[in-house]
């Protein structure tokens, strides 16, 4: 398997963190690196951390060993503590008893988690981490894009 690395990076600005958002993806194989960013007018930020995450998978053309880098908690813990496989296996429904939120873009994730292995690493956002700073950067400018 190719190995790859991935950083992502979602952004949102408005009231109670829903309005115009974006999200930024790089992808790094070898010595060739690419781009990818998107928005949306009117999204939540989780929303676009896990659409940048869904977007960067979806453009490896074959099946990776992918190293994805985020500084978003909820993706990485909603995977890697298996939250999102209990919400999938209790028809989307958390321990609270509350309904599990962005089920349409988790449904998009999981299976591309079983077609690449992806491991993922999570740091503190806007702390001078090269590739989160670039991601974020692409992400608000895409967010400014629906404002």
């Amino acid at each position: 398997m190719k190995q790859v690395e991935i950083f992502t990076d979602g952004a949102c600005s408005g009231n109670n963190g829903a309005g115009a958002g974006g999200w930024g993806a790089i992808l790094r194989y070898g010595k060739h690196e690419k781009e990818l960013s998107g928005g949306e007018a009117s999204t939540t930020n989780n929303r676009m951390e896990l659409t940048a995450v869904i977007k960067a998978l979806q453009a490896l053309k074959q099946p990776c060993a992918v190293q994805l880098t985020t500084d978003s908690k909820y993706v990485v813990d909603s995977i890697t503590k298996k939250w999102v496989y209990n919400w999938k296996s209790k028809n989307w429904i958390k321990s609270d008893g509350k309904k599990a939120l962005n089920i349409d873009l988790w449904e998009q994730l999981l299976p591309l988690l079983e077609l690449h292995q992806v491991n993922f690493i999570w740091v503190k956002g806007h702390a001078g981490h090269a590739e989160n700073e670039r991601c974020d950067k692409l992400a608000v400018a895409e967010s400014l894009k629906y404002k």
